[in-house]
């Protein structure tokens, strides 16, 4: 049997298959642009004899039902899997939680109408992703439905942690406090570090990474998140592709006053028009770097800015845990951009981070150190795998098993 992901967006539906026994990745896609003229489909799988084969078609998916029955095509078409109604789950990645779930549910009437009041705190990914597990639901009416959320690994930061000093009664009716995202990935780093360091995860202490066009921080105390930068949305903390991040917030009242500009366009400059973007007019950390090397003053900016507010976090949350057993770097660039990583534990010797060079300029789909021996904080490079983790998730719930890494323990 096969356990499904899915990850669904307001235009694409992203999905990877794994065989239940060694949660094995069996298959992988996307399919993009729902509901325009064109969509792209796109299928990578293992064939009989072993080899990677890639398949990709343009037709027109007016919409995410339409999406599921396309996916679902053209894994009988490849002799993947023959009907949806085969799989022993489906995993589906929900990013906001809220305060209603801790942990990854099954999800029925009632877990769809939890989801659905959460709207308000998520509106631009709560409703696609609802849409994905009600449309997955009428494809497989009998397959259970798991729902993995972003914010439930950060359910465990303590109140004064996840409060912010405004009227409390803001948070006792309008839920207003600091959830976190990127959990999956927070957790499934963590989790692998420990395995890599050959020491249980709930007694290390850990500062995680997530950098990519969304990027965030999290200090993990013994299995447990205890702080993460990212707040009540995507948008507070670390620098971003295109998020401001941290900022003082009378800057908003100041352009409001100064320019006229109302909240949808302070919202837009603050989520999309900000943060690498806004400073060099690139999101790409491949370019900057490269630009960056080329001398071009801007986006050597932009990097040193991005670094600078890493190393910041970096700094507070070794003073959050007493110091830490690991400090991981994942995302798309914490794992390849040699020079943020640099630039991000320069001059931390003095707080037991030691990065060596020749180690950071190495390149790997594996895990590897980048510390110096004399190191007491050893720094890790981590490629995460959000979809496996929840896959990890999912055969944990339906089947009763722990499951650590793609092994599995009957749970006592």
């Amino acid at each position: 049997m096969k356990i499904l992901v899915l990850n669904a967006g307001s235009s694409s539906l992203k999905f990877k298959l794994f065989t239940v026994g060694s949660l094995k990745l069996s298959a992988s896609g996307m399919i993009e642009q729902i509901g325009e003229r064109t969509s792209h489909t796109e299928l990578t799988y293992s064939d009989q004899s072993g080899a990677q084969q890639l398949l990709t078609h343009a037709t027109t998916i007016r919409n995410h039902s339409e999406a599921l029955e396309s996916m679902e095509l053209l894994f009988k078409e490849t002799g993947i899997l023959t009907s949806l109604n085969e799989l022993l789950g489906i995993g589906h990645r929900v990013v906001h939680g809220g305060e209603f779930f801790h942990e990854p549910v099954i999800i029925d009437n009632s877990g769809l109408a939890a989801i659905r009041k959460l709207i308000p705190l998520a509106p631009l990914h709560n409703p696609v992703n609802l849409k994905g597990i009600e449309v997955a639901m009428e494809h497989a009416p009998d397959v259970p439905m798991v729902a993995v959320f972003d914010t439930a690994f950060h359910q465990t930061i303590p109140e004064y942690a996840f409060l912010y000093a405004l009227p409390y009664d803001l948070y006792e009716k309008q839920k207003v406090r600091r959830y976190g995202f990127h959990g999956t990935s927070h957790q499934y780093v963590g989790k692998k570090a420990a395995e890599f360091l050959g020491e249980p995860f709930e007694t290390l202490k850990i500062i995680s990474l997530h950098l990519g066009n969304g990027a965030s921080a999290t200090a993990i105390h013994h299995g447990q998140s205890i702080d993460t930068s990212m707040g009540m949305t995507p948008l507070e903390g670390l620098v971003m592709g295109t998020r401001s991040g941290d900022l003082d917030p009378a800057i908003l009242f100041y352009l409001a006053r100064e320019t006229g500009m109302n909240i949808q366009e302070l919202d837009d400059l603050l989520n999309k028009r900000s943060g690498l973007k806004g400073i060099c007019d690139s999101n790409d950390m491949r370019a900057i770097s490269d630009l960056s090397a080329a001398g071009v003053t801007r986006a050597t900016l932009a990097l040193k800015i991005f670094c600078y507010r890493l190393k910041k976090y970096i700094g507070s949350y070794l003073a959050v845990l007493g110091g830490a057993d690991c400090i991981v770097f994942t995302g798309g660039i914490g794992e390849n951009a040699a020079v943020v990583r640099e630039l991000s534990c320069q001059g931390l010797d003095d707080l037991g981070i030691s990065l060596d060079t020749e180690k950071n300029s190495k390149r790997s789909k594996d895990i590897f150190e980048i510390h110096k021996d004399s190191s007491r904080t050893k720094i890790l490079v981590i490629p995460t795998n959000e979809e496996f983790e929840i896959a990890v998730q999912t055969k944990k719930l339906i089947t009763g098993e722990q499951v650590t890494g793609g092994h599995t323990h009957a749970a006592i």
